[in-house]
């Protein structure tokens, strides 16, 4: 992929695949992925349920073990084996707010431990002190009252909850922020106020995001940058507004036909698009990563590539 000039490559997937062991045999969750994420943007990772957008941000942040395959933080490779001192910042670095607000918070633990789990572990707080200074400005920083860190997870909402992962993780500092669906299992009410949270958040620390998702409305509103996933592969990578004015690949078209419409009388009358494989021939020759136009990349042969790039008026409007 070409670099955006001006910008520094935070993150780089390369050639990235993690299988799995089943009875029986090997399952393959991710193959051959290939993305960059630009220091201070919000990439998104969007997919159905089980196209392996989860495995990919654990294998980033060196949860899932990497079958082949490299991913470069800053320059240097995360995955595998790697000094001491190099996973210490890894773990510092790179954070993960996960899907589920009540099952990845220990039930048995207060707020204050809960948040301060990372300090104790790396021995970033200096003294006692310090560390519940870090404690009260991380809940401040999230919407949350100091006092709370005496409680227990059960006595909140799943807001105030996701708030709690939230806090977590941003206690250690990160560069990069893997959002595992965060706002899935909230109620509807509260997905805008968290969305929002994230939004200021990343401009006042200068946070980068992989923002995992299967809903394409809700990365509309907060990323910069869209790759589109399908049973481990991604087929389709563009600005966000680019995949929405101009998807190409049919799989894509299939996911942003199915967002829902605010209007009973559209909705109604919308259309949607089932994805069919079956549409692509590859008999002579077999898919590649291609670039339609700058910066928006399709999997595609050569045929398909062309025809994809005819439908794409050159001003900017579709034919």
């Amino acid at each position: 992929m070409s670099e955006r000039e001006g910008r520094e490559k935070l993150l780089e997937v390369r050639n990235l695949r993690v299988d799995f062991k089943v009875k029986g045999g090997v399952f393959t969750a991710v193959k051959d992925v290939c993305f960059d994420i630009y220091k201070g943007e919000t990439f998104g990772l969007v997919g159905e349920s089980g196209s392996g957008k989860t495995t990919i941000g654990r294998a980033i942040a060196r949860i899932n073990d990497v079958s082949s395959g490299e991913i470069l933080f800053k320059g240097r490779k995360i995955n595998g084996r790697i000094p001491r001192e190099l996973d210490r910042e890894v773990v510092q670095s790179i954070q993960m707010i996960f899907q589920d607000p009540m099952a990845s918070l220990n039930e048995r633990a207060k707020v204050d431990y809960i948040v301060s789990e990372g300090l104790y572990n790396t021995g970033r707080a200096r003294n006692e002190e310090e560390r519940r200074a870090l404690v009260q400005k991380a809940l401040l920083d999230v919407g949350l009252l100091p006092e709370f860190a005496s409680r227990f997870p059960h006595e909140f909402s799943g807001g105030q909850r996701q708030r709690i992962g939230i806090a977590r993780s941003l206690i250690m500092g990160p560069q990069l922020v893997v959002a595992d669906e965060p706002i899935s299992a909230l109620d509807v009410s509260i997905r805008a106020q968290v969305l929002n949270l994230l939004s200021r958040l990343q401009r006042s620390m200068g946070l980068t995001y992989l923002f995992i998702a299967h809903d394409l409305s809700v990365v509309r509103f907060i990323t910069d940058r869209i790759a589109v996933i399908n049973k481990g592969q991604i087929v389709e990578l563009a600005q966000t507004e680019e995949l929405f004015a101009h998807p190409l690949h049919p799989y894509t078209r299939a996911l942003l036909s199915a967002i829902p419409v605010p209007d009973p009388i559209a909705q109604r009358g919308k259309k949607v698009v089932r994805y069919d494989p079956a549409v692509h021939d590859y008999s002579s020759q077999g898919p590649s990563w291609g670039e339609a136009t700058p910066g928006h990349f399709v999997l595609a042969n050569d045929a398909e590539l062309e025809a994809y790039r005819r439908t794409i008026d050159p001003r900017g409007g579709s034919q």
